[in-house]
């Protein structure tokens, strides 16, 4: 039987908190195994782009880890998913803001600047729920596949 992502990713679930800050989750994330902490950021980014989309990617503590998550879709074979998830984060800056509330005045500032009747992520969000469901088999399988081959 094939292995689930989520056996590497469930020993370190309550290990590593993206709710402390930056120093915290680097700390946590870094002491914890290099495949696991690969799909934890990958599981993260999904289930929170695909429950908000970018918005609450960003505007909610997993923020913390965007960085993470676009190596982690590399590493898993999705890079074009990775690809979206840079292009959403260069709304930001040059130098992505690890801090939840810097991001959240940047979101305001964004919406303001935008025309309030679209999302300023919307093109992004479709493009990123299609790849999560294409690219490499769709992100279940990819990330099954990168913890059958590396767990």
């Amino acid at each position: 039987t094939a292995m689930d992502y989520w056996e590497l990713v469930e020993p370190i679930w309550d290990t590593v908190s993206i709710y402390d800050g930056e120093a915290i989750f680097l700390e946590q994330f870094s002491a914890s195994p290099e495949v696991s902490r690969k799909l934890l950021a990958a599981h993260w980014c999904q289930s929170e782009i695909c429950n908000g989309g970018f918005d609450q990617f960003f505007f909610n503590s997993t923020g913390v880890l965007a960085p993470e998550a676009v190596e982690a879709y590399r590493a898993i074979g999705m890079p074009l998913t990775a690809a979206v998830i840079e292009q959403a984060m260069a709304f930001f800056g040059a130098a992505y803001p690890r801090d939840r509330e810097v991001r959240g005045k940047t979101l305001e500032l964004l919406a303001v600047l935008s025309d309030q009747d679209e999302r300023v992520f919307e093109a992004l969000d479709d493009q990123f729920f299609d790849l999560i469901e294409r690219e490499s088999g769709g992100f279940v399988n990819a990330a099954d596949s990168y913890a059958e081959a590396n767990g």
